[in-house]
């Protein structure tokens, strides 16, 4: 059985308002995305990296990040798609893998998973239809319409969604090729599972697992490599 990391990195990194894509940032003086992929290069329990940039990137992060920083667990680098969903969909059909092989899907700006946190969805993934790393709301929510507060709903019952995402190769391909046959659109990969009544475990995340998204989460991120936190 392989174990293969699915690394998303296509997005344009709007919010960040800077001159380059969020993923190629230099964090410490390197990309974040190379912190990424670092990461699951060091993980002995991680067989492969596929990872999806938009399609005219693909030279830039071979040679800038992948052939860089030798990242050698890098088997392909796949062409992205318009949206999220599609970019996933892209690196599923172009993994060569058998059906029960495992694949987790980590956000390419995500560089401060523990590696603890990402081997217990792989073994959560083997019992259950799906694992997912989440951390519990901290602050109290509020539903809102129009500037007008609708409903307060109980903190207890609310976890904020992280990656990595973990699955069958099989169960998660399945509910990708429904949903674009079907015209359904998700802003995660365990919605694909939910909405055909499949069971997902929810695997204890840690908050230092941030999504690097707006100028704020890049001097986060800084703080963290100073304190040595990165994996």
């Amino acid at each position: 059985m392989k174990t293969i990391a699915l690394i998303p990195a296509a997005g344009m990194g709007k919010r960040m308002g800077a001159s380059v894509n969020k993923q190629y940032l230099l964090l410490d003086g390197k990309p974040v995305l190379a912190h990424t992929l670092e990461l699951f290069q060091r993980a002995g329990f991680i067989d492969e990296i596929y990872v999806i940039v938009p399609a005219e990137e693909i030279g830039y992060c071979r040679i800038e990040v992948v052939e860089k920083f030798a990242i050698t667990k890098v088997k392909k680098i796949v062409a992205g798609g318009a949206e999220r969903q599609n970019s996933v969909l892209n690196g599923l059909r172009a993994i060569d893998c058998n059906d029960d092989d495992v694949v987790l899907i980590h956000d390419g700006v995500r560089p401060f998973v523990p590696l603890k946190v990402v081997e217990r969805s792989i073994d959560m993934a083997l019992v259950h239809d799906g694992a997912l790393v989440a951390v519990p709301v901290k602050d109290t929510v509020k539903v809102v319409k129009d500037a007008f507060v609708t409903a307060t709903p109980h903190r207890e019952a609310l976890w904020l969604a992280q990656t990595p995402q973990t699955f069958r190769y099989r169960i998660i391909r399945n509910a990708h090729e429904l949903a674009e046959a079907e015209g359904v659109t998700v802003t995660d990969d365990t919605s694909l599972l939910e909405r055909t009544g499949k069971k997902i475990h929810v695997t204890i995340g840690d908050y230092r697992n941030i999504k690097i998204t707006t100028p704020e989460d890049l001097l986060l991120a800084e703080l963290f490599l100073k304190e040595g936190l990165c994996g």
